[in-house]
């Protein structure tokens, strides 16, 4: 008997977000996910069908029935987590496959792709290429070959050719031989990344028998596994996959498109409010662009926002001669967030670059100027 999974660890784990369920929210994932399946089933002019299953599912459906042998390593405690003796955190996506499977031999589809995003659950080493809660995206192809050519070696490269090109563009990928119990002439997919070859997933031709046990003896197929949280990383280049779960919020507003990774800082940040005076036509995107290229010190600018925004025609006279402003403009009060990558800044420090923010935005005639910097 293994041991179980207590009630607080099991609720712990299933109230864990999916970063891959867009209805738990957005996250660059999901748009991983997208773009992958959509580009398949484009090239292959196929029905797409995605599938979001129960995480608590049987131990025939992850082992068993997938071709895992009975007393295969994989059962042990030690990797996977039982919440009964017969019912476990599923290990992999795959573990819905074969009743998915068998509901399609009512209707057999002539050529379908097969999408099964969502967690899974695992016990695993604690370092930058691993987590015991990653997420995994499964791609199977179905196809009737009474109506196509059989499956091959050759439409499992360009499987591969396209969700490298689409996930991972201009990246340097290869493929091992590597067995599975549910493909035939399986191989792994590896990343050059760090001067590393890091795995992201795995695939093959369907195994025969996982296709005759559903009832689909006309039919061959592609199956793949993906690991979502190293293609997104390697994707954005984040340094450590457990950065994709940090609650900080500069790291988080990262995570939702697939834009290269900023380096967030972990020294202490300076405010500043700044009073400035800038034509009418200024905003936060446009104040971005001009620090970014014309700031030397930009790196150290985490964050500047309009707290306020005021024209010259609803300030007084005090405040116009105050700024050297003139009609047309208006006034903005910016909160400045500073902080270095590597050190902790002085106040004299980042009131230079204050002053530097300040000169760059400010269209007024009279300047106010940090004193401790000069």
């Amino acid at each position: 008997m293994p041991t179980l999974l207590s009630t607080s660890s099991l609720i712990q784990s299933l109230n864990l977000r999916d970063l891959s369920d867009p209805s738990q929210g957005s996250h660059a994932i999901g748009q991983l996910i997208t773009d992958i399946h959509n580009a398949l089933a484009q090239h292959w002019q196929c029905r797409l069908q995605i599938s979001r299953n129960n995480p608590v599912v049987s131990l025939e459906n992850n082992y068993d029935r997938l071709g895992y042998p009975s007393d295969g390593a994989a059962r042990d405690e030690r990797y996977t987590r039982y919440v009964t003796d017969k019912m476990i955190l599923r290990t992999q996506t795959s573990s819905a496959i074969p009743d998915l499977l068998l509901s399609l031999c009512t209707d057999p589809p002539k050529n379908l792709l097969l999408v099964l995003p969502g967690i899974v659950y695992r016990r695993d080493s604690i370092d930058k290429l691993h987590c015991s809660e990653p997420h995994q995206l499964d791609l199977w192809r179905i196809v009737d070959s009474r109506y196509s050519e059989v499956m091959n070696i050759g439409d499992l490269k360009q499987m591969i050719e396209i969700v490298m090109r689409t996930a991972l563009p201009n990246m340097q990928w290869r493929i091992v031989d590597s067995a599975h119990p549910y493909t035939e002439q399986g191989v792994q997919i590896d990343v050059y990344w760090n001067q590393q070859w890091i795995e992201v997933g795995e695939c093959g031709l369907t195994a025969r028998a996982i296709l005759d046990n559903a009832r689909l003896s006309t039919h061959t197929g592609l199956a793949m596994g993906l690991g979502l949280d190293r293609l997104l990383m390697l994707r954005k280049n984040i340094p450590d996959i457990r950065l994709l779960r940090n609650n900080d919020p500069r790291i988080q507003r990262q995570m939702n498109d697939l834009l290269p990774y900023k380096p967030v800082s972990v020294m202490p940040a300076i405010e500043r409010d700044l009073s400035i005076c800038v034509e009418e036509s200024y905003d936060e995107e446009l104040i971005g662009d001009k620090l970014r290229s014309q700031l030397a010190e930009a790196d150290c600018i985490e964050s500047l926002h309009i707290k306020s925004a005021t024209r010259y025609s609803d300030l007084p006279s005090t405040a116009h001669a105050r700024m050297g402003m003139h009609s047309g403009q208006k006034n903005l009060l910016l909160q400045l967030t500073i902080r270095h990558l590597d050190k902790t800044l002085t106040d004299r420090e980042a009131n230079h670059i204050r002053n530097k923010v300040y000169q760059l935005l400010h269209q007024g005639s009279v300047l106010e100027l940090a004193v401790s910097a000069i």
